[in-house]
Protein backbone atom coordinates (compact mmCIF):
# COMPACT_ATOMS: atom_id res chain seq x y z
CA UNK A 1 0.00 0.00 0.00
CA UNK A 2 1.05 3.60 -0.49
CA UNK A 3 2.53 5.47 2.48
CA UNK A 4 -0.56 7.62 2.87
CA UNK A 5 -2.77 4.51 3.01
CA UNK A 6 -0.75 2.90 5.77
CA UNK A 7 -0.50 6.11 7.78
CA UNK A 8 -4.30 6.36 7.61
CA UNK A 9 -4.62 2.77 8.80
CA UNK A 10 -2.40 3.49 11.79
CA UNK A 11 -4.42 6.59 12.63
CA UNK A 12 -7.74 4.72 12.79
CA UNK A 13 -6.59 1.64 14.67
CA UNK A 14 -7.08 1.41 18.45
CA UNK A 15 -3.82 1.91 20.32
CA UNK A 16 -4.15 -1.59 21.81
CA UNK A 17 -3.99 -3.11 18.33
CA UNK A 18 -1.13 -0.91 17.13
CA UNK A 19 1.05 -2.25 19.98
CA UNK A 20 -0.10 -5.86 19.59
CA UNK A 21 2.63 -8.50 19.07
CA UNK A 22 1.02 -11.49 17.30
CA UNK A 23 3.91 -13.79 18.24
CA UNK A 24 2.84 -13.56 21.87
CA UNK A 25 -0.75 -14.69 21.27
CA UNK A 26 -1.54 -18.19 22.60
CA UNK A 27 -1.69 -21.07 20.11
CA UNK A 28 -4.98 -22.93 20.62
CA UNK A 29 -4.53 -25.52 17.89
CA UNK A 30 -2.61 -26.77 14.85
CA UNK A 31 -4.56 -28.14 11.88
CA UNK A 32 -2.40 -31.20 11.29
CA UNK A 33 -5.53 -33.38 10.89
CA UNK A 34 -6.27 -31.71 7.55
CA UNK A 35 -4.55 -33.13 4.44
CA UNK A 36 -1.89 -31.19 2.57
CA UNK A 37 -2.52 -30.20 -1.02
CA UNK A 38 -0.91 -32.96 -3.15
CA UNK A 39 2.26 -31.82 -4.96
CA UNK A 40 0.67 -32.70 -8.31
CA UNK A 41 -1.83 -29.87 -7.76
CA UNK A 42 0.91 -27.28 -7.25
CA UNK A 43 2.38 -27.51 -10.76
CA UNK A 44 1.84 -24.78 -13.35
CA UNK A 45 -0.32 -27.07 -15.50
CA UNK A 46 -2.51 -28.12 -12.58
CA UNK A 47 -2.92 -24.54 -11.35
CA UNK A 48 -3.94 -23.31 -14.79
CA UNK A 49 -6.50 -26.12 -15.03
CA UNK A 50 -7.88 -25.43 -11.54
CA UNK A 51 -8.48 -21.74 -12.27
CA UNK A 52 -9.84 -22.46 -15.76
CA UNK A 53 -12.41 -24.88 -14.32
CA UNK A 54 -12.89 -24.05 -10.64
CA UNK A 55 -14.36 -26.68 -8.30
CA UNK A 56 -17.35 -26.15 -6.06
CA UNK A 57 -15.84 -24.71 -2.90
CA UNK A 58 -16.31 -22.07 -0.23
CA UNK A 59 -13.69 -19.77 1.34
CA UNK A 60 -13.11 -20.39 5.01
CA UNK A 61 -12.25 -16.83 6.00
CA UNK A 62 -13.87 -13.71 4.56
CA UNK A 63 -13.95 -10.95 7.15
CA UNK A 64 -12.03 -9.80 10.20
CA UNK A 65 -13.77 -8.05 13.11
CA UNK A 66 -14.62 -4.47 12.21
CA UNK A 67 -12.55 -1.99 14.24
CA UNK A 68 -13.36 1.23 12.39
CA UNK A 69 -16.35 3.13 11.04
CA UNK A 70 -14.52 4.19 7.88
CA UNK A 71 -16.06 3.50 4.50
CA UNK A 72 -14.82 0.27 2.87
CA UNK A 73 -12.07 0.69 0.27
CA UNK A 74 -11.19 -1.69 -2.54
CA UNK A 75 -7.67 -3.15 -2.54
CA UNK A 76 -5.83 -5.84 -4.46
CA UNK A 77 -2.85 -8.04 -3.67
CA UNK A 78 -0.78 -10.24 -5.92
CA UNK A 79 -0.30 -13.83 -4.76
CA UNK A 80 2.89 -14.59 -6.74
CA UNK A 81 3.61 -18.32 -7.18
CA UNK A 82 7.23 -18.53 -8.34
CA UNK A 83 7.57 -21.57 -10.59
CA UNK A 84 10.91 -22.88 -9.41
CA UNK A 85 11.69 -26.62 -9.37
CA UNK A 86 9.86 -26.50 -6.04
CA UNK A 87 7.34 -23.63 -6.33
CA UNK A 88 7.41 -20.83 -3.78
CA UNK A 89 5.26 -17.88 -2.74
CA UNK A 90 6.90 -14.45 -2.92
CA UNK A 91 6.13 -12.33 0.14
CA UNK A 92 7.27 -8.97 1.47
CA UNK A 93 8.17 -7.59 4.85
CA UNK A 94 6.88 -4.09 5.41
CA UNK A 95 9.12 -1.29 6.61
CA UNK A 96 8.61 -0.54 10.29
CA UNK A 97 7.50 3.06 9.77
CA UNK A 98 4.73 1.97 7.40
CA UNK A 99 3.55 -1.23 9.04
CA UNK A 100 0.80 -1.55 11.58
CA UNK A 101 3.06 -4.16 13.22
CA UNK A 102 6.84 -4.11 12.96
CA UNK A 103 8.04 -6.51 10.28
CA UNK A 104 4.55 -7.45 9.09
CA UNK A 105 4.51 -10.00 6.27
CA UNK A 106 2.28 -9.20 3.29
CA UNK A 107 1.64 -9.84 -0.37
CA UNK A 108 2.57 -7.02 -2.75
CA UNK A 109 -0.55 -4.90 -3.05
CA UNK A 110 -2.59 -1.92 -2.00
CA UNK A 111 -5.55 0.30 -2.74
CA UNK A 112 -7.20 0.12 -6.17
CA UNK A 113 -6.73 3.43 -8.01
CA UNK A 114 -9.33 4.97 -10.33
CA UNK A 115 -6.81 4.69 -13.17
CA UNK A 116 -6.50 0.90 -12.80
CA UNK A 117 -8.27 -0.94 -15.60
CA UNK A 118 -9.36 -3.73 -13.24
CA UNK A 119 -8.43 -5.55 -10.05
CA UNK A 120 -5.67 -7.55 -11.72
CA UNK A 121 -4.15 -4.36 -13.14
CA UNK A 122 -4.09 -2.86 -9.65
CA UNK A 123 -2.29 -5.92 -8.24
CA UNK A 124 0.26 -5.85 -11.07
CA UNK A 125 0.86 -2.12 -10.63
CA UNK A 126 1.40 -2.50 -6.89
CA UNK A 127 3.82 -5.40 -7.41
CA UNK A 128 5.85 -3.24 -9.78
CA UNK A 129 5.79 -0.20 -7.47
CA UNK A 130 6.65 -2.12 -4.31
CA UNK A 131 9.21 -4.72 -5.39
CA UNK A 132 9.91 -4.04 -9.08
CA UNK A 133 8.29 -7.28 -10.24
CA UNK A 134 7.58 -6.74 -13.93
CA UNK A 135 4.34 -7.89 -15.51
CA UNK A 136 6.49 -9.47 -18.23
CA UNK A 137 7.26 -12.27 -15.74
CA UNK A 138 3.68 -12.72 -14.54
CA UNK A 139 0.83 -14.91 -15.78
CA UNK A 140 -2.41 -14.05 -13.99
CA UNK A 141 -4.51 -17.15 -13.30
CA UNK A 142 -7.53 -15.60 -11.62
CA UNK A 143 -8.70 -14.28 -8.28
CA UNK A 144 -10.05 -15.56 -4.99
CA UNK A 145 -13.05 -14.18 -3.07
CA UNK A 146 -12.49 -10.91 -1.26
CA UNK A 147 -11.11 -10.72 2.26
CA UNK A 148 -12.10 -7.73 4.41
CA UNK A 149 -9.53 -6.52 6.93
CA UNK A 150 -10.05 -4.93 10.34
CA UNK A 151 -9.40 -1.55 8.69
CA UNK A 152 -12.23 -2.04 6.15
CA UNK A 153 -10.05 -2.77 3.14
CA UNK A 154 -11.91 -5.20 0.86
CA UNK A 155 -8.97 -7.10 -0.61
CA UNK A 156 -9.10 -9.22 -3.75
CA UNK A 157 -6.23 -11.74 -3.97
CA UNK A 158 -5.02 -12.06 -7.58
CA UNK A 159 -3.22 -15.37 -8.03
CA UNK A 160 -0.46 -15.55 -10.62
CA UNK A 161 2.41 -17.68 -11.86
CA UNK A 162 5.79 -15.95 -11.91
CA UNK A 163 8.76 -16.99 -14.04
CA UNK A 164 11.79 -17.33 -11.74
CA UNK A 165 14.21 -15.27 -13.88
CA UNK A 166 13.05 -11.96 -12.39
CA UNK A 167 15.12 -9.38 -10.54
CA UNK A 168 13.53 -7.33 -7.78
CA UNK A 169 14.06 -3.67 -6.90
CA UNK A 170 12.50 -2.94 -3.52
CA UNK A 171 10.86 0.39 -2.76
CA UNK A 172 12.69 1.27 0.49
CA UNK A 173 9.83 3.46 1.70
CA UNK A 174 7.41 0.54 1.69
CA UNK A 175 9.30 -2.76 1.70
CA UNK A 176 12.13 -3.77 4.01
CA UNK A 177 12.64 -7.22 2.51
CA UNK A 178 11.26 -9.74 0.03
CA UNK A 179 11.55 -13.48 0.46
CA UNK A 180 10.09 -16.77 -0.70
CA UNK A 181 8.37 -19.55 1.25
CA UNK A 182 7.86 -23.03 -0.25
CA UNK A 183 4.37 -23.29 -1.70
CA UNK A 184 3.97 -26.83 -0.37
CA UNK A 185 4.78 -25.63 3.15
CA UNK A 186 2.03 -23.02 3.06
CA UNK A 187 -0.46 -25.48 1.54
CA UNK A 188 0.07 -27.96 4.40
CA UNK A 189 -2.28 -27.29 7.35
CA UNK A 190 0.19 -28.98 9.68
CA UNK A 191 1.94 -25.60 9.46
CA UNK A 192 -1.23 -23.60 10.18
CA UNK A 193 -1.57 -22.47 13.78
CA UNK A 194 -4.74 -21.12 15.35
CA UNK A 195 -4.45 -18.26 17.81
CA UNK A 196 -6.89 -16.42 20.04
CA UNK A 197 -6.61 -12.94 21.50
CA UNK A 198 -8.90 -11.57 24.18
CA UNK A 199 -8.76 -7.84 24.84
CA UNK A 200 -11.07 -5.93 27.22
CA UNK A 201 -11.49 -3.16 24.60
CA UNK A 202 -11.44 -5.15 21.36
CA UNK A 203 -13.08 -8.39 22.48
CA UNK A 204 -12.08 -11.86 21.29
CA UNK A 205 -10.50 -12.60 17.93
CA UNK A 206 -9.22 -15.85 16.42
CA UNK A 207 -6.76 -15.91 13.55
CA UNK A 208 -4.15 -18.05 11.80
CA UNK A 209 -0.39 -17.94 11.53
CA UNK A 210 2.04 -19.88 9.36
CA UNK A 211 5.51 -19.26 10.84
CA UNK A 212 8.36 -20.26 8.54
CA UNK A 213 11.97 -20.68 9.63
CA UNK A 214 14.06 -19.02 6.92
CA UNK A 215 17.61 -19.90 7.96
CA UNK A 216 18.12 -18.19 11.31
CA UNK A 217 15.12 -15.90 10.82
CA UNK A 218 11.47 -16.63 11.51
CA UNK A 219 9.07 -15.25 8.90
CA UNK A 220 5.82 -14.80 10.81
CA UNK A 221 2.99 -15.04 8.30
CA UNK A 222 -0.27 -14.18 10.05
CA UNK A 223 -3.55 -12.27 9.95
CA UNK A 224 -4.95 -11.28 6.56
CA UNK A 225 -2.04 -12.79 4.62
CA UNK A 226 -2.47 -16.14 6.38
CA UNK A 227 -6.23 -15.92 5.94
CA UNK A 228 -5.95 -15.48 2.17
CA UNK A 229 -3.44 -18.32 1.97
CA UNK A 230 -5.87 -20.51 3.91
CA UNK A 231 -8.57 -19.73 1.35
CA UNK A 232 -6.13 -20.66 -1.41
CA UNK A 233 -5.57 -23.96 0.42
CA UNK A 234 -9.33 -24.57 0.49
CA UNK A 235 -9.59 -23.77 -3.23
CA UNK A 236 -6.78 -26.13 -4.21
CA UNK A 237 -7.87 -28.95 -1.90
CA UNK A 238 -11.55 -28.89 -2.90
Amino acid sequence: MRASSVETINAILPSALRSFDPRQAPVIGIDSALPAVPPARLTARALRARFATPPVWAPELRREPQLTDRMPAQAAVLVPIVMRDEPTILLTERTTHLSTHSGQVAFPGGRVDPEDANIAAAALREAWEEVGLSADHIEVLGSLPTYTTVTAFVVTPVVALVRPDFELTLNPHEVADAFEVPFAYLMNPANHRRHVRIDPDLGSREWLSMPYQDGTRERFVWGATAGMLRNLYRFLSA
